[in-house]
């Protein structure tokens, strides 16, 4: 006798049960570029909630790589890299971005998200430990689990815990034949920086890997936007594996890890989601080329980024906002409760400024947000129309 029941109707009610408690994720659709004054849902408005830190995804240096590629190349590669796919662009790139990151060798992934769970789901695995930041990407938690490895986390940026571990890693039998440091350099829901030199010395006491995942930092932090190994002056000895995206900064799509040969060799053989995924579009890796190009003779455009942040956070933190720990074009506007968020960003939306509400389980229930990005061409005109949209809004939900 057949049983009565409906094997996908919980999906409806947990939708409706996330809806009612503000968890809900609504994205706006997106009518055009994506530029600092974008048309989105039939309305010109001031993006504020975009990764798109240098612009470049507009470029035209950028865009007429993107089309002469597509011309020459077609529309696919045809196949995985691993396979039949690796085109004369897909190995410029590596060479290039391996130059700009100034690595021994570099490879490139599909996404920032597959580079993560696709490397770190290989290099380790039974008899060997991770240690991770409690707030690192969902993207290196993902990838950590799929591994049989030990897991312990560590507070967030405390390195007196950090030390904690390793001494006790130092002791567990039988002795622990590999570990791993793993952390965000840029927190992506904060904008703060990762303690990068400590955890660099911490790992070198007690010889472990150590493996940055710096999506948020690359265009923004460094020389040129050469990302925060670079900013640190760390070396290729202290830091391992640089792991990046060309989703934000780059204005394009896209993952990479960079570090020594071996380990993009070992990357190249291991990682699944590299050897068992279609590659980029040639067209794609041409245009990322061509970003490469602009940030390497267009330095200004980072330094603009880092002075619309000085502009937005001072005026945002007179107000009497509370902008959490940012130390990056990553301005979080803090509110606590969801439906607080969600009700400031629909206001905001309202005076002509497109962000979002940033709540749970991107962040823990009671620190949602609304998360403001800087970008290099934002003009002072829109931030103060930003912030005046705030302002009312700030006052109209009780945050100010």
């Amino acid at each position: 006798m057949a049983v009565e029941r409906d094997p996908i109707g919980y999906l409806g009610e947990e939708y409706e049960r996330l809806k009612e408690e503000g968890l809900s994720w609504e994205p706006r659709e997106l009518q055009g570029p994506s530029k600092p004054v974008s048309v989105v849902e039939d309305r010109e408005v001031i993006v504020m909630c975009s990764n798109n830190y240098l612009n470049l995804s507009t470029h035209p240096q950028v865009v007429e790589a993107m089309v002469e590629a597509t011309k020459r190349y077609g529309a696919g590669a045809g196949s995985d890299r691993s396979i039949a796919g690796d085109t004369t662009l897909h190995r410029e790139l590596d060479e290039r971005l391996a130059a700009f990151k100034g690595a021994p060798a570099s490879l490139t992934f599909q996404t920032g998200f597959m580079t993560n769970q696709g490397v770190l789901a290989q290099l380790a695995g039974k008899g060997d430990l991770y240690v991770s930041d409690a707030l690192n990407h969902g993207s290196i938690i993902d990838g950590i689990r799929l591994t049989k490895a030990d897991k312990a986390i560590y507070k967030h940026k405390d390195v007196d815990d950090l030390e904690r571990i390793m001494e006790e890693a130092a002791t567990h039998q039988p002795a622990y034949e590999h570990i791993w440091i793993v952390t965000d350099g840029v927190f992506s829901m904060d904008g703060d920086l990762a303690p990068l030199p400590a955890i660099a010395e911490i790992a070198a006491e007690h010889g472990a890997g150590v493996y940055v995942d710096d999506a948020h930092g690359e265009g923004v932090l460094g020389e040129g936007g050469r990302g925060i190994v670079n900013h640190f002056g760390l070396t290729r000895d202290q830091v391992h594996a640089e792991m990046g995206t060309f989703s934000k900064a780059f204005g394009i799509v896209g993952g990479h890890l960079s570090g020594s040969e071996a380990l993009i060799k070992f990357a190249m053989n291991k990682a699944r989601t590299w050897l068992l995924s279609g590659a980029l579009p040639p067209s794609v890796a041409a245009a990322t080329i061509a970003a490469i190009d602009v940030m390497e003779n267009n330095p200004e455009r980072v330094e603009r980024v880092w002075e619309n942040r000085e502009y937005f956070l001072d005026r945002m933190k007179a107000l009497g906002f509370d902008t959490g720990h940012s130390e990056t074009p990553i301005v979080p506007i803090m509110c606590g409760d969801s439906k607080t968020a969600k009700e400031l960003a629909d206001f905001v939306w309202q005076e002509g400024v497109y962000v979002l509400a940033i709540v749970y389980p991107m962040v823990a229930r009671d620190k949602a947000r609304i998360r403001v990005q800087l970008c290099s061409e934002h003009t002072e005109d829109q931030l103060d129309q930003a912030i005046e949209a705030f302002k009312k809004g700030g006052q109209k939900v009780g945050l100010i």
